[in-house]
């Protein structure tokens, strides 16, 4: 017990959500590792992918808001709201924005196939195509953010 004063002491609420956020990376990075059978450190901060670090992080932040303060307080209900702006966020606008790019950058590269020719203010330059989430990929970052939340202690 006295460890996790000493980690989670100075804002349990913030140390919680980061540990959520942490957590959901580090799986992100292994996972990715894993199918694609290398390791890519960029995943440990990139956004996308599985599990969602976005749903970890407020989703730890609402179980430990309940488990401190209880269901029927403001800062639950303010991270609750936060919560679900956040994840359908992720799930709409932002897998949205990863799927222009993708169309985007096919386009771009089926052009310079054509033209036989790199292009002078392009370069070798690729928009991002991992910005958002699947719901699946939400609904796994959800259940890490829930597990994180419950399994470190209240001090």
């Amino acid at each position: 017990m006295e460890l996790f004063r000493q980690v989670y002491g100075f804002n349990y609420l913030l140390s919680i959500s980061l540990t959520g956020w942490l957590v959901a990376q580090v799986l992100k990075t292994l996972i990715n590792g894993l199918l694609l059978g290398k390791f890519s450190l960029e995943r440990m901060w990139g956004s996308g992918g599985m599990p969602s670090s976005h749903s970890a992080t407020v989703c730890s932040l609402v179980v430990a808001a309940a488990r401190l303060y209880g269901p029927d307080s403001a800062i639950f209900a303010l991270a609750f709201i936060m919560a679900i702006i956040v994840m359908y966020d992720a799930m709409g606008v932002r897998r949205e924005t990863g799927e222009q790019a993708k169309i985007l950058n096919r386009m771009l590269t089926d052009w310079m196939e054509a033209e036989s020719a790199n292009s002078p203010f392009l370069g070798d330059k690729k928009l991002k195509e991992m910005v958002g989430h699947t719901p699946f990929e939400v609904l796994g970052g959800a259940a890490v953010g829930v597990g994180v939340g419950w399994l470190i202690p209240i001090i």
